[in-house]
């Protein structure tokens, strides 16, 4: 016969009378158990029931479980939501790893209001057991559904930062790291950023040894070991989301050391065949951005000399010779050739950054021939920037607020910044010797100022000493579309990118260790 309404009340008093003999009402709870069986009205009692007496009769704790879980799948929307809502009542001593589990399942759910209800449960045993919460998230992470793991992360990734320091101890970061790095064994592309963003946030971390493990990580998913195939999509993508996510966490004591060599020795050489992963993306600037932000935190090179060869190479690559004259001393008929500034910033700066540690390579590396072709490379190079500053300043002259928000002067402006900065440069290496003693800051890179953002490192360690400004790892990546701007004068042209490259959906490619699309895993219910 089913239970009714009277009939859970009726039990539900008794049970409430009983106080201090309330294992001695075994029947009564078990009716109450039954309600899950009835109608609407019924399993929307049992569902507020069965979880407040759930701790007096440990002989039909599963019972009880498995009932609760009945209502968390039940056609009425209403109905799951409040299940859900009293199963953090559950979560006591070994049940807290079965509830976690079970939540993160739940997560899984396409109706935003319960999807709401999970977080806030799961929230809730956060707060009880922060060790036993992460156990169940983590073996569905490991194990789940795809769509269940996807939701997991993207749990941890924007919950974890907005819990307090009593609930997120030093054991329990220690353990999000240690489970972190299992989960990164087999990841695609948009799981490793999420992952990144979870452990750079953990405040364990945020000393030199802990932000040298996370380099560690993603120097693993980098592969920076095997040689580089510039013409597959996927390695060049994997080597540039890897190379975002360590560029934060690079200082004066955490070097960039094998990135930096990596990309002197491997893409520098491959710079014209590189596969662009996305369409509008201009790979060879992004890739010579990144060069360029990662300078400065180089510590000792093993093969200085060989890798400051390959950006000289380079640079002369970048930086044309005049037009040969005719007889009259007018140019010749053929066009005059493009100055490209962009690239020369990012390629000026980075052989800035190394030059420092090997200050004689121009006197002592180079031989008299090339450093020859290098100067009047770069005397004609100033002689165009200077006619480039004079008509920017003169397209700038006077404007103010306002004015310089539209967005042909804020590309203007950037162009100022890049020629300014790579006039400074030239002028440094126009010493004799060769100075590298200046100091600019990149073009693309914001204004220093303060943020209020997770624990702020001391100053020396956000500044380089080429002043590049350090920055915490976004809640959400940025895209601005790419800008070129066409100088006044047809006689000297750039391209200025401001193109912010960040990580795509997730790697196509198949699973193993690193980045891959990972096996589809439909297992169903496995509560």
């Amino acid at each position: 016969m089913a239970v009714t309404i009277e009939d859970l009340y009726r039990n539900y008093g008794i049970l409430a009378d009983a106080k201090d003999n309330l294992s001695q009402h075994k029947d009564a709870y078990q009716v109450i158990l039954d309600g899950v069986k009835g109608g609407p009205k019924e399993k929307r009692l049992a569902a507020q029931f069965i979880p407040k007496f759930f701790s007096s009769f440990p002989e039909l704790a599963d019972a009880a479980i498995n009932a609760q879980l009945d209502l968390c799948e039940d056609e009425d929307v209403s109905i799951r939501r409040q299940a859900i809502k009293e199963l953090p009542r559950f979560a006591t001593g070994e049940n807290i790893l079965r509830v976690a589990d079970i939540l993160t399942q739940l997560l899984q759910t396409d109706d935003t209001a319960e999807f709401n209800q999970v977080n806030a449960s799961l929230i809730s045993i956060f707060k009880m057991d922060a060790k036993g919460t992460l156990g169940g998230l983590f073996s569905q992470i490991l194990q789940g559904e795809d769509i269940v793991r996807e939701r997991a992360i993207k749990f941890l990734s924007t919950k974890l930062k907005s819990l307090p320091e009593d609930v997120m101890t030093k054991e329990v970061e220690e353990y999000v790291f240690a489970e972190t790095k299992k989960v990164l064994e087999d990841v695609t592309g948009e799981e490793f950023v999420l992952l990144m963003r979870i452990v750079s946030g953990l405040r364990v971390l945020q000393t030199v040894n802990g932000r040298q493990q996370l380099v560690e990580l993603v120097v693993e998913q980098a592969f920076l070991e095997q040689a580089l195939n510039p013409a597959d999509p996927d390695t060049v993508d994997r080597l540039l989301q890897c190379t975002r996510q360590a560029l934060p966490l690079f200082s004066k004591n955490v070097h960039s050391t094998r990135f930096v060599t990596y990309f002197c020795e491997h893409v520098l050489p491959n710079l014209s065949t590189l596969t662009s992963p996305v369409a509008e993306l201009d790979i060879q600037l992004e890739v010579l951005k990144l060069l360029a932000e990662m300078s400065p935190f180089c510590g000792d090179m093993e093969k200085l000399e060989a890798n400051l060869n390959m950006l000289f190479t380079k640079l002369l690559e970048y930086m044309p010779l005049p037009p040969e004259e005719v007889e009259n001393g007018e140019n010749s008929a053929s066009e005059e050739p493009k100055l490209q500034f962009s690239y020369v910033e990012c390629l000026l700066f980075s052989f800035h950054q190394l030059g420092k540690k090997l200050p004689d390579f121009l006197l002592d590396k180079v031989d008299a021939e090339r450093l020859k072709d290098f100067k009047i490379r770069l005397q004609y190079f100033a002689r165009g920037l200077q006619v480039y500053i004079r008509q920017l300043r003169v397209a700038l002259q006077g404007k103010t607020g306002d004015a310089l928000k539209t967005e042909e002067n804020k590309i203007k402006v950037v162009a100022l910044k890049i020629t300014n900065n790579i006039n400074v440069l030239i002028k440094d290496l126009f010493h004799n010797p060769p100075s590298y003693k200046s100091t600019v800051t990149l073009s693309w890179k914001p204004v220093q100022k303060t943020e209020a953002v997770a624990p702020k490192r001391p100053s020396n360690e956000d500044m380089g000493s080429g002043g590049s400004t350090k920055k915490q790892i976004s809640p959400q990546p940025r895209r601005d579309a790419r800008q070129i701007y066409n100088p006044p004068s047809g006689k000297y042209s750039a391209s200025i990118g401001n193109f912010n490259y960040e990580q795509r959906g997730g790697f196509r490619g198949g699973r193993g260790r690193g980045f891959g699309a990972r096996g589809n895993r439909s297992r169903g219910r496995i509560y």
